[in-house]
């Protein structure tokens, strides 16, 4: 079993400005079908517009912002649960005064976005 608190994993860049990423669990631990990543979305940031080959779950920890996507855009606060289909495309908006915290779980072997 593998127990850790989150905020012990180290601070990693994204790859995009403002947005940070610590890995909570992939195959470093033994999972071979999903990755469950903590995200830090700065206050007027966004994500770049993208899409995954597989499914994506999302829980909000905390702030505020917005989810755009094929149907149009959503308010998204502290509490959220998304699911993001196969191929649909995203982007997260921190419209909030903090910054936006959520979970992130994707299949396993992660295909990075288009």
């Amino acid at each position: 079993m593998y127990i850790k608190d989150y905020r012990d994993l180290p601070l990693e860049p994204s790859g995009v400005d403002g947005l940070t990423v610590r890995w909570a669990i992939n195959a470093s631990q033994g999972a071979s079908n999903f990755a469950m990543r903590i995200l830090d979305l700065e206050p007027g940031k966004s994500s770049t517009m993208h899409q995954h080959d597989t499914e994506h779950e999302i829980f909000v920890l905390a702030g505020s912002g917005e989810v755009e996507s094929d149907d149009g855009v959503h308010p998204i606060a502290e509490g959220a649960v998304l699911y993001v289909a196969p191929h649909e495309s995203h982007q997260f908006h921190n419209t909030g005064a903090e910054v936006m915290r959520f979970i992130d779980v994707v299949r396993f072997p992660l295909i990075l976005p288009k």
